[in-house]
C-alpha cells in the first residue's frame, strides 16, 4: 500500500485547545519526542508534573490569541509559556535551549491518548508521593538536547 505525502500529513494531524475553546491549534506531523516533567516550574503549573510532546514549530497551527510568561527554568533556559487569556489553560512552552520546537501540554490535545511519553524529565524533583511510571526512562535532571530527525 502506497500513501503520497498529503494522505501521509492528514492521517498525522492532531488538534487541540484550551478549557474554554477560545484558543485551538492543529499539529502536523508526529513529536520528536515525549516525556513527563517533575521539575518545579511544571509543578507550579499543573500541581504535579506535566505531559509534554515536543513538536517542530512550523508543525503548529494556532488559532486565537494566546499570553505569555517569560521565566528563567530550572535549566538556566529562558521559557515563554503560552496560555489563553480568558481559562489560563497552559498550551504551550518555547525555549532558548531548544531553538525551533515548541512544548506542547498533551492534555489539551483533543485526544491525550494519541501521544504516549517515554520518559520522566527533572525526576530528581517529584515529590515523594509522586506515581513515576517505572517502565519509561528516568532522567534525574535536565535531559540531553533534543536531536530533530
Amino acid at each position: 500500500m502506497t500513501h503520497d505525502s498529503k494522505t501521509l500529513a492528514a492521517a498525522r494531524t492532531r488538534t487541540g485547545g484550551c478549557l474554554c475553546g477560545q484558543v485551538r491549534f492543529e499539529l502536523s506531523g508526529e513529536p520528536v519526542i515525549a516525556r513527563l516533567c517533575w521539575c518545579r516550574d511544571c509543578q507550579h503549573i499543573a500541581g504535579n508534573g506535566t505531559a509534554n510532546a515536543v513538536f517542530p514549530t512550523a508543525d503548529i497551527a494556532i488559532s486565537g490569541t494566546v499570553s505569555d510568561y517569560i521565566s528563567t527554568a530550572d535549566s538556566g533556559n529562558q521559557v515563554r509559556r503560552r496560555f489563553c487569556p480568558q481559562c489560563g489553560c497552559h498550551l504551550f512552552a518555547d525555549s532558548t535551549g531548544r531553538a525551533g520546537l515548541t512544548v506542547v501540554r498533551v492534555g489539551t490535545l483533543d485526544d491525550p491518548s494519541s501521544i504516549a511519553p517515554v520518559a520522566n524529565i527533572w525526576a530528581g524533583s517529584a515529590p515523594g508521593w509522586a506515581c513515576l511510571d517505572a517502565s519509561i526512562a528516568r532522567i534525574e535532571g535536565q535531559p540531553g538536547p533534543i536531536v530533530k530527525s
